[in-house]
């Protein structure tokens, strides 16, 4: 038996949550927050969390530094009860941080990346990270030190029996090539949300996005938000709806619904089912703030999937 389910390479921070900010920001103003909240984020960190919560045995490298909200975020992590005994540590940058401003009906998300841009392949135990059954990235294109060797390290993944998936998340220079196309020949199962599809499928719709896509990707699987996910896998079309709940916060949705859906892919189970549980994750995630808190509870969590199941 592998040592591990899934192993994931990626990126750790904090999240500062400020919410009920008003619409428009003037500068020099004194601007009140209704609420605050401190949690885990970043996506590979919360994807990390989540699936350990659900029960998948998960192995989580990745590099922070020597500062108290490194320590905080690992700290997080480990009470999930993934393996984080292959962290890196930096000793002159400090571990990334983002700060979100929540209004009434979208946000402002502000990132320092620091130690999130700073792990490189040659920090990756390539051996612990081939134990596992399969692997998974997140964030692609704030990992900018590990991006030049993330084909190679999808066709090491790839070799040693591994499946793969990759969300790639947001491109804050809005390019969507280099590195990812080189990448897409790896993955088994691809990650975006419909925004994030039409963009790296260059697209205007997006119907043309997931028809390009699902022919350089066996499994596509795009978030829909309200409209739950929808799927290609091998030319056939799957849908599932939204889970029905009283959303608190939707950070870490997305990150959320890819710790269902691999869980349940993991363990072999059909793409309905994965497009099914996903939704219902991502769901169960908004009824708390940050995108690991509703997961923390346990209890809570299993009767959600008992009874949304």
């Amino acid at each position: 038996m592998p040592k591990l389910d899934i192993a994931i390479a990626g990126e750790i921070n904090l999240d500062l949550i400020l919410y009920g900010l008003p619409q428009q920001m003037p500068t020099e103003r004194e601007l009140i927050a209704s609420k605050f909240s401190i949690t885990l984020g970043s996506s590979s960190a919360i994807v990390v969390h989540n699936l350990s919560a659900l029960g998948s045995r998960v192995g989580f490298v990745t590099k922070v530094g020597d500062d108290a909200c490194g320590n905080m975020a690992l700290v997080r992590v480990a009470a999930s009860g993934a393996d984080i005994s292959r962290i890196v540590r930096s000793e002159n940058t400090l571990t990334g941080i983002t700060i979100i401003l929540q209004h009434e009906h979208d946000r402002h998300i502000l990132t320092y990346l620091g130690t999130i841009s700073e792990l490189r392949f040659e920090d990756l135990d390539l051996a612990y990270l081939t134990s596992a059954r399969h692997f998974h990235l997140s964030s692609l294109f704030l990992q900018r030190a590990l991006q030049p060797g993330v084909p190679e390290l999808f066709r090491r993944m790839k070799k040693a029996g591994l499946t793969t998936s990759l969300d790639t998340n947001d491109d804050p220079d809005d390019q969507w090539s280099g590195v990812f196309d080189e990448v897409l020949p790896y993955v088994d199962v691809l990650l975006p949300n419909e925004r994030e599809a039409m963009k790296m499928a260059h697209a205007e719709d997006l119907e043309t996005a997931v028809d390009r896509l699902s022919q350089r990707v066996k499994t596509v699987a795009v978030k829909l938000g309200k409209r739950g996910a929808m799927a290609i896998c091998d030319g056939k079309r799957f849908t599932a709806p939204a889970a029905k709940v009283d959303v608190v916060d939707p950070v870490g949705a997305g990150d959320s619904f890819d710790a269902g859906f691999l869980h349940q892919y993991v363990n072999g189970s059909d793409i309905q089912t994965c497009l099914a549980y996903g939704n219902r994750c991502g769901a169960f995630s908004t009824t708390a703030a940050g995108g690991t808190e509703a997961f923390r509870d346990q209890v809570k969590l299993r009767e959600f999937l008992a009874r949304s199941g």
